[in-house]
């Protein structure tokens, strides 16, 4: 059965319009709607593949490159198994045991790193105004590169996670709701509460709630964005968010109150984030370095002491009930500040979580399976013959 959903999904991208050979895929909101709908059409192929016991190994002798800038469980495992699912030799890099502690520039790093080379994953979410620059400096090095023959092919950039977007995390997130109300056009007219969230931690990147905001709002949800005053994101995302929901049909709405947002929701995203102003201040002292030590203490112990007058924006069980018939689907990206659990209090019940627990493995999963089609749609010009070529060979995954 999973053999011939793949089909059906392999059948369904000829109906879309691509452009990402020799690309890279950055933010969500930089890619047309039939991109997005390819990446998550050929991910859940390749899902269904998977699961039929028929490898999908289309690269030999090639290496995909992660440079991850901040810790990571699921990011980073999730690129190391898009990798292995397509055939590639993953190479996870140390930037300490490298030349780029001693000058090295972005573009010889990149280059050096890139002859067998076909992706190159980054996650730099750090710092505010950095993330996103440093990722299209990567990947307008590669082109230089290639296109001045150093480079035998023009490797791809995939954000992983930088400090505007988060798209491998959107996109799974996608694919889980896709699931859930059995289809993309299912989605239309759902209300999904993108919400800030008590956190005992400060730091948190806006990626996430900035990305979940840009994508759903292009498939007719209505949107609504929850935070405490001075919680806010990056404007220029919120107003691709209200953009994208006046041209697909939905509505966009921004709230101060938890409550406002949870009432009659189908969807429930709690999610702790720190406010673009914290976010510039600790990027700041970052750069620093052990410079500015003393002040980056300082700015903890201030931002912890705002978050904890927000300790009542927790996604409790009485909160759930002013959902939709009390039965919004909760999600998350992970790891979750689960009150009694793993923190004092934090952003969701524990009671909430358990029921929601296994539902969020599963939304995880379809994050490998997205970084795979982001491959396999930037190092192919024929992305939907790939697959069919997979198809039509048959091989077992594992023949036990």
């Amino acid at each position: 059965m999973s053999k011939e959903k793949a089909m059906k999904y392999i059948e369904e991208l000829g109906c879309l319009k691509t452009d990402m050979y020799n690309g890279d895929f950055l933010q969500t909101w930089d890619h047309p709607i039939d991109e997005i709908k390819a990446v998550f059409t050929i991910a859940q192929a390749l899902e269904e593949l998977y699961r039929a016991n028929i490898s999908c190994e289309v690269f030999t002798s090639s290496l995909a490159v992660s440079n991850f800038r901040d810790k990571s469980t699921r990011t980073r495992f999730s690129f190391a198994g898009a990798s292995s699912l397509l055939g590639l030799d993953l190479l996870d890099m140390d930037e300490s045991k490298t030349q780029v502690a001693h000058g090295e520039t972005v573009r010889e790093t990149a280059n050096m790193i890139s002859f067998l080379t076909e992706v190159l994953g980054i996650r730099d979410d750090l710092f505010l105004g950095y993330g996103h620059k440093y990722e299209k400096e990567v990947a307008e090095a590669v082109d230089a590169g290639y296109k001045e023959g150093v480079l035998p092919q023009r490797p791809a950039v995939i954000n992983l996670q930088c400090d505007r977007d988060h798209p491998t995390q959107s996109l799974s997130d996608l694919i889980h709701l896709i699931k859930t109300f059995g289809g993309v056009e299912q989605l239309r007219g759902k209300k999904i509460a993108m919400t800030w969230a008590y956190s005992p931690a400060y730091g948190k990147p806006m990626s996430v709630p900035q990305g979940i905001i840009a994508l759903m709002s292009r498939f007719g949800m209505d949107v609504a964005l929850a935070h405490p005053e001075g919680y806010d994101l990056i404007p220029e995302i919120v107003d691709i968010a209200g953009k994208n929901a006046r041209e697909s049909g939905g509505t966009f709405a921004k709230v101060h109150s938890l409550e406002e947002a949870f009432k009659d929701a189908d969807v429930v995203y709690p999610k702790s984030w720190a406010p673009v102003t914290v976010m510039e201040r600790r990027t700041a002292l970052l750069k620093k370095g052990k410079a500015g030590a003393d002040e980056m203490e300082e700015l903890e112990k201030e931002c912890v002491a705002n978050n904890d007058k927000y300790r009542n924006w927790e996604c409790t069980e009485e909160m759930m009930k002013l959902t939709k018939d009390g039965k919004a689907l909760y999600m998350h990206c992970l790891p979750a500040d689960i009150t009694d659990l793993n923190c004092e209090a934090g952003e969701v019940a524990d009671s909430v979580f358990e029921r929601y627990r296994i539902p969020t493995y599963k939304e995880a999963e379809h994050k490998l399976y997205v970084m795979a089609a982001m491959i396999l749609l930037t190092r192919f010009e024929d992305a939907p013959d790939v697959l069919k070529g997979i198809v039509k060979r048959n091989t077992p995954r594992r023949s036990g």
